[in-house]
């Protein structure tokens, strides 16, 4: 079978120009819908910065470079990426413990992942990750967002906090004594402003006038001695000297770093993937349009593998900013193009003044944004479902919260599949039928024998029928019943497959043990009701040769029949 990467690396931007309907009045929509964005995306890319355990304007160069990529590459009409609340919390352990050299190498190890699964169209599989799962680390990743805002939102004063939730807690206890009023009226006055603004206007983001009401307000009671705040300029006194545009760097790269890299690098990969095609999704459900979810882990792969080189840290599609560009009349991917001109615009002249900015203003933007992230709502909804979801929801967040991201998504993945499985064998079943009372047909039989009427079946005539895929988590029930009723006398066994969708390999190997077994006691095996899908597969595999096609049947009346004839020969 032949591959062309062109059949799964379609970018959006590329298909507009071909086609030649890109004009005037749809660039002066993009140009319009971009700055806004920009202006947006500008203090979400600096607060994320600082929270993820870097400085701000690597917060800033990820919207740019990223923000870049994202829309040049990416398979979304509508999709503006950047760095987003999801991964602040990965990204700040890894610096903690590798440094910012281990976060590049993480970062482009997830971009080549990215790639690779759109290349081999894993973008639709993306699509059936449990929701339970996605809600639980969703959910949990918005307390330890908050938890690592409360230092700066009170002002306290600690050295060097703690990366785990409850170490964290503990040091804000032990700290409770330098809690400082005016830095927490100044972080409370901001979440107000970003609160209570949109009842003002939607056209301008509540936390772009939040930084500029605390930052005046900083500049002026600092200035007039009242008080003094920790500010961007406290944390990182270097950007007071002037910022200094990125040049690509290399970073020494060993082959333990990527073997340490290699986890935390999976789940940057999966967050990116489930972030970026659920808000490409939602998207589409808003605008009509249909985004291209393998050229858009491409696209992602793309942007991730060069933007940590610039400085940059992990980005994927940010879903208030995207529906912020739908909102404000973005049409294509030219709109994400224009945001990131801006910011890098921003970046180059504006910058300096980043220093003004206090961090109890930032903390106050990410508080929203964990509340907004929280989905308390869905939460308390999935509470009320079955006991599987739940444990799964519940399980997903406390790993979250508690240990770690990457072991949650693991765990509640493995989980998922497992309790997913245990469902499937419960609705799945293989009983026997007494011989003399087996209703009439299945659906494709054309009604040759009424559904009331019964078939004559030899007493040496045994019939197993199997309801429900016939796979790994059904297939020991099949020897399990043979032992359990097994008779004397028989010559013939029936397996009707009338209800079986498909078949695995653990389910051919039980169907071949029996059919051994079966020969050692001079006992005939017959299938009824095999559809075009198993019998392709049992053909393939080369078992329907082994048992001989005479003795295959794709209804049951004729399979009696052969095995009524069976039983009186022998």
């Amino acid at each position: 079978m032949s591959f062309k990467f062109s059949e799964v690396f379609q970018p959006k931007l590329f298909e507009l120009f071909k086609k030649g309907n890109y004009n005037k009045q749809t660039f002066t929509a993009d140009l319009i819908a971009g700055i806004i964005v920009g202006i947006i995306a500008l203090p979400l890319a600096i607060a994320f910065g600082i929270a993820s355990g870097v400085s701000p304007q690597q917060g800033l160069i990820t919207a740019v470079v990223a923000g870049f990529l994202v829309s040049f590459f990416g398979g979304s009409h509508f999709l503006i990426g950047g760095p987003t609340g999801a991964f602040i919390v990965i990204v700040y352990g890894i610096v903690a413990q590798y440094g910012i050299s281990g976060l590049i190498v993480a970062t482009v190890l997830a971009g080549i992942i990215l790639v690779l699964m759109g290349a081999f169209k894993l973008g639709s599989i993306i699509k059936f990750i449990p929701y339970p799962i996605v809600v639980g680390f969703t959910s949990g990743i918005a307390v330890v967002i908050f938890s690592t805002q409360v230092k700066d939102f009170l002002g306290l004063t600690i050295e060097n906090l703690p990366s785990e939730f409850i170490p964290q807690w503990s040091a804000y206890f032990a700290h409770l004594t330098t809690f400082k009023l005016h830095e927490f009226l100044l972080s409370l006055g901001c979440l107000l402003v970003i609160i209570f603004w949109p009842k003002v206007t939607n056209k301008v983001p509540g936390s772009l006038i939040a930084i500029i009401l605390g930052t005046a307000a900083s500049i002026l009671l600092t200035k007039f001695g009242v008080a003094e705040f920790a500010t961007i300029g406290s944390k990182f006194p270097e950007l007071a000297n002037g910022i200094e545009v990125p040049k690509p760097v290399v970073p020494h790269i060993t082959w333990d770093t990527v073997q340490n890299m290699f986890q935390p690098a999976f789940t940057i990969a999966l967050l990116c993937a489930i972030e970026s095609l659920l808000a490409a999704m939602v998207a589409d459900g808003v605008t009509g349009k249909r985004h291209n979810s393998n050229t858009e882990l491409i696209g992602q792969g793309i942007a991730n593998i060069i933007t940590p080189f610039f400085g940059g840290i992990p980005a994927t599609g940010a879903l208030a900013r995207t529906m912020a560009n739908i909102n404000n009349g973005g049409k294509s991917p030219v709109a994400g193009l224009v945001h990131a001109v801006v910011l890098l615009l921003i970046f180059l002249f504006l910058m300096p003044y980043a220093v003004y900015i206090p961090l109890g203003c930032l903390a106050a933007i990410l508080v929203m944004v964990a509340y907004n992230m929280s989905e308390w709502r869905t939460f308390k909804y999935l509470l009320k479902g079955n006991k599987t979801d739940v444990s799964v929801l519940l399980i997903t967040f406390f790993l979250t919260v508690i240990i770690d991201l990457t072991v949650a998504i693991e765990v509640g993945l493995v989980l998922a599949i497992i309790l997913f499985v245990k469902r499937i064998s419960e609705t799945s079943s293989i009983k026997v039928l007494e011989g003399d009372t087996v209703a009439g047909t299945e659906n494709d039989e054309k009604a040759m024998l009424a559904d009331t009427e019964h078939l004559d079946v030899d007493p040496a005539v045994e019939i197993y029928e199997i309801d429900g895929p016939f796979f790994f988590g059904l297939a020991s029930k099949l020897d399990e019943i043979d032992r359990d009723l097994r008779k004397q006398g028989i010559k013939v066994r029936i397996i009707r497959m009338r209800k079986v969708p498909f078949m695995d390999s653990t389910g051919l190997n039980n169907l071949r043990s029996l059919w051994k077994r079966s020969q050692k006691e001079n006992v005939q095996i017959i299938l009824s009701g095999v559809n075009d899908n198993v019998l392709a597969y049992l053909n393939k595999v080369g078992f329907a040769q082994e048992l001989g096609k005479e003795y295959i049947f794709p209804h049951i009346i004729p399979a009696v029949a052969k095995a009524n004839e069976l039983s009186e020969k022998r």
